[in-house]
C-alpha cells in the first residue's frame, strides 16, 4: 500500500473502493486492467477494515467494559434527554 494510500481518510478511501468497484462493473477493462483494479480495491478494504476497528477500539475505551470483559453499549440519547 502506497503512503497516499495509508493516509486517506475512512471516507476518501471508502469513496475511491466505490469508484474502483464501478469502473470494473462497467466491464469494458482487459483482463490486466481487472487484476490491477482488483489488487487496488483489496488495499483499499484492508485500510477501511483497519481504520473501522481501530474506531470500534476507541469506543470500546471510551465506554468500558463489564466484568466479564464485554464491551458497555450504552444506548444515545438526542437533546432532550429521551432515548
Amino acid at each position: 500500500m502506497s503512503e497516499e494510500e495509508k493516509e486517506l481518510s475512512f471516507e476518501e478511501a471508502l469513496k475511491k473502493l466505490e469508484q474502483t468497484v464501478m469502473k470494473m462493473e462497467q466491464g469494458d477493462l482487459n483482463l490486466d486492467e481487472n487484476i490491477k483494479f482488483f489488487e487496488e480495491g483489496n488495499k483499499l478494504v484492508k485500510l477501511c477494515t483497519e481504520q473501522l476497528n481501530k474506531a470500534e477500539k476507541k469506543v470500546e475505551i471510551l465506554l468500558g467494559k463489564n466484568s466479564s470483559g464485554d464491551p458497555v453499549f450504552k444506548e444515545l440519547e438526542n437533546n432532550d434527554g429521551e432515548i
